[in-house]
């Protein structure tokens, strides 16, 4: 019986995997997201594999020997359960699939990042309400504000989401 089944691939080779598999007429889902990365101090959006080293195949190992898909390039082994082949529901992967579609929240925030010298007003915390300056971006989702206290200009360390543009 047709159905889909879970491929485990050799590291970054989903794509040759993927390529190899539709030259034996088999159908394959490979799941991608927006990712933005950071090459030579210049960010960008790139595409890349949902799950790293997976691959969705649909076919009928009565009628497609698993060795065959086994031993295909790029390809590690079907993923099993228990010594047995565990087909994944056709929801699950209608699921992804649809989730896939709807945009990436890496490209809004990308979209809606705030720039150095934008004034902002702080939502929550312990500066709520108050007004500042955006200076930079940090690690771990953070960022620092300038603002204005008791007359005295601070620079404070706060979560990202803790802050909107005015």
């Amino acid at each position: 019986m047709k159905a889909w089944y879970l491929l485990y691939c050799k590291p970054r080779s989903e794509a040759r995997a993927q390529q190899n598999l539709a030259l034996q007429n088999l159908e394959t889902y490979l799941p991608m997201v927006s990712e933005e990365k950071s090459q030579r101090g210049q960010k960008r959006i790139c595409r890349v594999p949902l799950f790293p080293n997976y691959l969705f195949i649909n076919f009928d190992p009565s009628q497609t020997s698993v060795k065959q898909v086994n031993s295909t390039r790029g390809v590690s082994r079907i993923v099993n359960c228990q010594e047995k082949m565990t087909p994944i529901d056709d929801r699950i992967i209608h699921a992804i699939r649809m989730k896939e579609l709807t945009p990436s929240q890496a490209v809004l925030d990308h979209e809606l990042e705030l720039k150095t010298g934008e004034k902002i007003r702080f939502k929550d915390g312990p500066f709520v309400d108050l007004e500042g300056i955006f200076q930079e971006k940090c690690p771990n989702k953070r960022c620092h504000v300038l603002f204005n206290i008791m007359g005295q200009s601070k620079v404070v360390t706060v979560p990202q989401d803790s802050v909107v543009r005015l």
